[in-house]
């Protein structure tokens, strides 16, 4: 391979912040903000949704909604179409 052309590929901590899962991977991905984990210290990337919090993987419905979009989706459209509005 040529010398200084590939990302460096290395351990990272993904955080997953909606439920405080922690795991490490390899990735080439950067980052500023470093954490340390079990006496090692490793670049830290932070995301919302990971195996431990997402439905498929979990079972449980869960709305995951950092922006308002929820309550300004119902506030424009009321519970139109909503599934206790159907079986009615």
């Amino acid at each position: 391979m040529k010398a200084g052309i590939h990302p460096e590929y290395r351990e990272v901590l993904f955080h997953d912040v909606s439920n405080d899962f922690k795991f490490i991977t390899r990735s080439t991905i950067n980052t500023r903000e470093k954490i340390e984990f079990e006496g090692t210290e490793y670049p830290l990337v932070k995301i919302e949704v990971s195996s431990e919090s997402h439905p498929f993987y979990t079972g449980k419905h869960k709305i995951v909604d950092t922006a308002g979009r929820v309550d300004k989706f119902r506030k424009k459209f009321g519970t139109v179409g909503s599934k206790t509005q159907m079986a009615e």
